[in-house]
């Protein structure tokens, strides 16, 4: 795996591209000179644990042919107060999924993700307590 940063401007604005030439950019917030053009590096850490998770709840569920019409996570972290580094403390993820679902199949799906198989989970539980919830209609 190899990920490239590339600076976009003379401020904190860069480019992260992966070997396949995919991109996200990032940027530092406008009290420490940045141009708030892009996600910060910690904003990236919570799309990576909802993303993660995601992967492994919907190709759970596809397994278990259910018909997810609409899929959502919100997620939420308070970090650490006045310290350097900030490290996340507390990390909750809502899933709020919409089709012909079973909840006990969408409670099970999302209990393996964030107990078992999301490597981000497990990297960010670490330092921070990981929750979740999750609502089907």
């Amino acid at each position: 795996m190899k990920v490239e940063i590339q600076r976009i401007n003379d401020a904190f604005h860069l480019e992260a591209t992966n070997e396949l030439g995919n991109k996200v950019y990032i940027d530092g917030s406008a009290d420490i000179g940045g141009g708030d053009l892009a996600f910060r590096p910690m904003q990236l850490m919570l799309a990576a644990i909802g993303g993660c998770s995601s992967i492994d709840v919907i190709s759970i569920l596809q397994k278990q042919r259910q018909e997810v019409i609409d899929y959502r996570v919100t997620i939420e972290a308070e970090r650490e107060k006045d310290k350097v580094p900030a490290l996340f403390t507390t990390v909750h993820l809502h899933f709020a999924l919409k089709g012909k679902l079973d909840k006990d199949k969408v409670e099970k799906a999302i209990n393996l993700s964030v107990e078992k198989y999301c490597s981000v989970v497990k990297i960010m539980e670490k330092t921070a307590t990981i929750t979740h919830s999750f609502s089907v209609s």
